[in-house]
């Protein structure tokens, strides 16, 4: 599964976003990728094959909940 996260108005630095992300995920996810411009950032996260979606799902929107930036943020979600 493939999620990129688009964060506007972001109130934390994205690099803190990412660390706290391969900490939840180190097993069994990983950043792919991040970039910025136009008033946004985003955070491509990669969850291994065969996790079960619905438990990484409430794992990245409790990293991002609890980080403050959950409202901010935009989840866009393939397999």
């Amino acid at each position: 599964m493939f999620v990129e996260i688009v964060f506007v108005g972001l109130p934390i630095d994205r690099d803190e976003v990412e660390e706290a992300l391969a900490e939840a995920f180190e097993l069994d996810g990983e950043v792919v990728g991040a970039g910025s411009g136009m008033g946004r950032c985003h955070l491509d996260l990669e969850i291994v094959e065969g996790s079960d979606r619905a438990m990484a799902l409430e794992r990245l929107r409790r990293v991002l909940s609890d980080l403050g930036v959950a409202d901010c943020s935009t989840l866009t979600i393939t397999d």
